[in-house]
């Protein structure tokens, strides 16, 4: 029986799972947007919702205990400076699991784990836009130098 077990084992050791976990918070923190296999997305989630709780605390056994658990101390500086004011006024939430299909190596299911809110994003979504944009103006170049007429040498204007 698994009475008072919590969370997912991950096919690990404790301490590998441990290492895992942190490492995936501290990159989620950090870029606020990781892809990562269905079972570790859903095992970080209360976890980076919790280093969230903590930055909204604000206070120094808060921070202590954040930096005791995140491996960058940018995160920590990230989390308590602009997370803690993001999702100041929200009081759950904070994370997002979007499914994402299927690895092409070995089949797992793939989710993208990211913050509620977040620029990253927008700054996709305007990348994206760029590149379409500027693949659309050059097939729309290729075709008009496909439709125009060939230049006409000076030899047959000649003749």
């Amino acid at each position: 029986m698994r009475h008072r077990n919590y969370g997912k084992k991950l096919s690990r050791k404790t301490e590998h799972r441990r290492a895992l976990l942190r490492n995936l918070v501290t990159s989620l923190i950090l870029r606020e947007r990781i892809e990562t296999t269905v079972a570790k997305a859903k095992a970080a989630r209360p976890l980076a919702e919790w280093m969230i709780t903590l930055g909204k605390r604000g206070d120094l056994p808060a921070r202590r205990r954040a930096a005791s658990y995140l491996l960058d101390p940018g995160a920590v500086k990230f989390l308590f400076e602009e997370l803690s004011k993001r999702y100041a006024s929200r009081e759950g939430g904070y994370t997002r699991l979007v499914h994402a299909g299927w690895r092409r190596g070995d089949g797992a299911d793939l989710a993208v784990l990211e913050f509620v809110g977040t620029e990253a994003l927008q700054r996709l979504a305007e990348k994206r836009a760029k590149k379409v944009e500027a693949h659309r103006k050059a097939a729309e170049e290729a075709k008009a130098q496909e439709q125009a007429p060939p230049p006409v040498e000076e030899d047959d204007e000649k003749k």
